[in-house]
Parts: structure tokens; C-alpha cells; sequence
């Protein structure tokens, strides 16, 4: 389940929140695994339905549970409407007062390409993660893993966050395994250092759209219609987008290196380059005299400012499943709130963090609907949760690569995702 392409442009706890946001993951081998059968568990189906919860010690403060609920296959023509499941629901907890290691989020190599979580999982030493961001997927198929949404990397800001308020933000600090959920919001700019000017950035990482009034024009600045303007970073993909526009390379000061009137170039580790289409690459190409000053804020949905600084990073899912200890997912119809698979993230009252996969358009797992899924997110505990991306791409991995759930595409292949939320032990 993805979303196809950012629609929206541009807008978690507290700035203080923030700055309170102080460690915890051991070697230590698995402990034996603990058998609990119960005829009452989670919320979701008849309430006679038994329930088994097996969990499973990774390491001192991680703890992996499955909870299977139901135990008769779903007949394939009721997965969306049984009562009687069954469900598969595996559960990683992290107690960041015991865990010795950090919580992170990962894209892999790039951002524009995709990887199976288990191989973002694996090639971050990490003892286990989940699937997070949606993605553009085949909507953008020369850079599919490009986020929908909030993209942030060891304090760097490398996706914007989208004004869409269905849009669900989780932020996390490494240095403190803290964890907030909520709706950021942004903006940036990029400003002339001598002569004051600024002109206001569309995006972040994202390839700029041609007017369609203008698309033919090989020169855009002899175009009429505004375009897009848009910061790119090395950590991109190999090369900027191509094709007509403007390019303007800045050096690690903001000093102008090179400017070009067509797109896409490799940038070197130091540099970073914005990019315009239509109208405004007159405008790009005015500003671009001297130095640049890039201007980059974050706020949270109250207006605070939300400082960007090392070990932050943030991922961005689609609707607050659970805030404050309230169910707060909106009512919905369509495909995206019927039964399907889920990932979702969030801490408990006291603090432990929780990555929970739910298997789902299967006979052995029906998946949930927006509404069930809050309601099994609130069961196992989590004060604040938000509904990352599901569908092909829910995945749960373990550090040797194992992949813990069941994917829903034929015979259980994972999804190549965008990113992926971590942990990772002390080294």
C-alpha cells in the first residue's frame, strides 16, 4: 500500500519534547520462549476466539511477540468481512531503560532506490526492524523509494513533510531511543547572501514537474507559468534529475560552483544544487550570483520549532492511529481502510517503543481495517501510534535476514520499500 505521488505541498511533540528526546541493546542470547493461551486478547473478531501470544527475548530491553488470534483459515471469498480471523500479529517492544543500542531509520544506499527491509535491516547491523515511509513506488519509476513525506536523516532534512493533515509523523532521537508522533510541518528558501533575495522551495529531493503549458519548451525560461524549485542533496541518488530547467551546483559554504540550463548532474559529497522549471527558473537564475544560504525550518503542529540536529530522524505514515491513549483514526471507506496488512509504530505510556506488523489479504491472516487496526494498536499499549505503510510492503526482518512475517505477495516475497525503521545494537 503506497502512495503514488506527492499531491500536497509543504506542514510532534514539543520543541521541548525534542530536546529531552539517552540510550539502551545487548548480545545477550534469546531467552526461553514463553507460551500464553488466553480466549480474550486483542479486540478484533468474536470475542470467543482463542488467542495464542509466544514471545520471544532477542536481547536484553527487545522482546519479539506473535499473537495468533482465530485458528481456522478464513474462507478466500470472507478475508474482508469474517468475524472469525484468523489474525498474525508480531510485535517487536523495546524498553529504551534496559536496551543497550538506538533506534534509527534508514533509506540504504540512496533515496530514490528501493530494498527489501530485510536487506535494509541486515546492511544496518541491526538486530530488527520494520517497513516505515510511503513511497512513490511505480508511480516515479526511475526513483520509486523517493518518501512521500517527511524524510529525516541524522538531523538532515531530506524529504519535506506534506500539508496533507492525513499525513502521520514519526520523529525519533537516536541519542535518547525517544520517540513522538504527530504532523510536522515546514519551510525553506533559498536566499541570496549580498543582495537579500529569496526564493521559496516546492520540495526537497523530489523531481520538479514541467508546467504543461511549457512542457515543449526546451528553454524554460521563455516559459510563462511557474514551475517548481527544488533542493537536491548527494544523498539523492547518483545524478540529479534531467531534463529542461535550470541547475544551479552550490559548494558546503552556498557559493555558487556551477550553473547550467538543462537538469541533472552528479553531485560530489560536499555539494548540494536547486533546480527550477518553468517561470521561475528566471528567477533561479537571477538569484544565483555569489553565495546562497539555504533556509530550512521545521515546526510542530502547534508552531514550535523542532531543531534539526544529529540522531534525529523521522519517517512519515498516513493517519494518527492512537493519541494521548485515544483512538483517534478518522472514519473512512475505500480500499485503504479495508482489511489489509499494517505496520505500525509507537511507544506506550511509560515510554518502550513498539514496530507491529499484521498480516493480512491471506486465509491465514485477514488483515484489518483502519478502525481494527487502531483498536489492536491501542491494545498492545501504545499512548501514541501512527499507521505507517501496509499493504505489499508491510514487512518485519531480524539481523541475519530472517523475515518474521508473512508477506502478502505470492508466496510471501517481500516488497522493495523506501526506508526502513531500525535498531541497532551498541557496537
Amino acid at each position: 500500500m503506497t502512495t503514488s505521488a506527492r499531491v500536497f505541498k509543504a506542514a510532534l511533540g514539543t520543541a521541548a519534547v525534542f530536546g529531552v528526546l539517552a540510550t539502551g541493546l545487548s548480545t545477550a542470547g534469546a531467552a526461553p520462549v514463553r507460551l500464553q493461551t488466553a480466549v480474550q486478547g486483542l479486540p478484533i473478531g468474536d470475542a470467543d476466539l482463542v488467542e495464542t501470544r509466544t514471545d520471544r527475548t532477542l536481547a536484553r530491553g527487545v522482546t519479539l511477540t506473535r499473537i495468533v488470534r482465530g485458528t481456522d483459515p478464513a474462507p478466500a471469498d470472507q478475508i474482508n468481512t469474517t468475524p472469525r480471523g484468523p489474525w498474525v500479529v508480531n510485535v517487536l517492544t523495546i524498553d529504551p531503560r534496559t536496551a543497550d543500542g538506538h533506534l534509527k531509520a534508514t533509506y540504504g544506499p540512496d533515496l530514490a532506490r528501493v530494498e527489501k527491509t530485510s536487506d535494509l535491516v541486515k546492511s544496518s547491523g541491526a538486530l530488527a526492524g520494520v517497513n516505515a515511509s510511503f513511497f512513490t513506488f511505480t508511480a516515479n519509476p526511475q526513483y520509486p523509494g523517493d518518501p512521500v513525506g517527511l524524510g529525516l536523516s541524522d538531523g538532515k532534512l531530506l524529504s519535506e513533510p506534506l500539508a496533507d493533515p492525513t499525513e502521520a509523523n514519526l520523529v525519533i532521537d537516536a541519542k535518547s531511543n525517544r520517540v513522538v508522533t504527530g504532523h510536522l510541518r515546514w519551510t525553506g528558501a533559498v536566499r541570496n547572501l549580498f543582495t537579500g533575495a529569496q526564493l521559496p522551495l516546492e520540495f526537497l529531493n523530489h523531481p520538479p514537474v514541467i508546467p504543461a503549458a511549457c512542457a515543449t519548451l526546451p528553454d524554460q525560461t521563455a516559459c510563462t507559468v511557474p514551475g517548481d524549485v527544488v533542493r537536491f542533496t548527494p544523498e539523492f541518488a547518483a545524478s540529479t534529475p534531467a531534463g529542461a530547467g535550470v541547475e544551479v551546483v552550490l559548494d558546503r559554504r552556498g557559493c555558487v560552483v556551477r550553473t547550467s540550463t538543462t537538469r541533472g548532474t552528479a553531485l560530489s559529497p560536499s555539494q548540494t544544487s536547486v533546480q527550477a522549471t518553468g517561470q521561475d527558473t528566471v528567477a533561479l537564475l537571477k538569484l544565483a550570483k555569489g553565495c546562497l544560504r539555504t533556509e530550512l525550518a521545521v515546526s510542530d503542529e502547534n508552531g514550535r520549532t523542532v531543531p534539526l540536529r544529529s540522531g534525529l530522524y523521522g519517517v512519515t505514515g498516513r493517519y494518527q492511529l492512537t493519541k494521548n491513549g485515544e483512538i483517534v483514526v478518522p472514519d473512512g471507506t475505500g480500499s485503504f481502510f479495508d482489511r489489509n496488512p499494517r505496520t505500525i509504530a509507537g511507544t506506550t505510556r511509560g515510554g518502550k517503543i513498539v514496530l507491529a506488523t499484521i498480516d493480512g489479504r491471506q486465509t491465514t491472516s485477514v488483515g484489518t481495517t483502519m478502525d481494527e487496526t487502531a483498536a489492536v494498536a491501542k491494545a498492545l499499549g501504545l499512548y501514541d501510534a501512527i499507521n505507517l505503510d501496509g499493504g505489499g510492503s508491510t514487512a518485519m526482518a531480524l539481523g541475519d535476514g530472517t523475515v518474521v512475517n508473512h508477506p502478502s505477495s505470492t508466496g510471501g516475497a517481500e516488497r522493495a520499500v523506501g526506508d526502513a525503521i531500525v535498531f541497532v545494537p551498541k557496537g
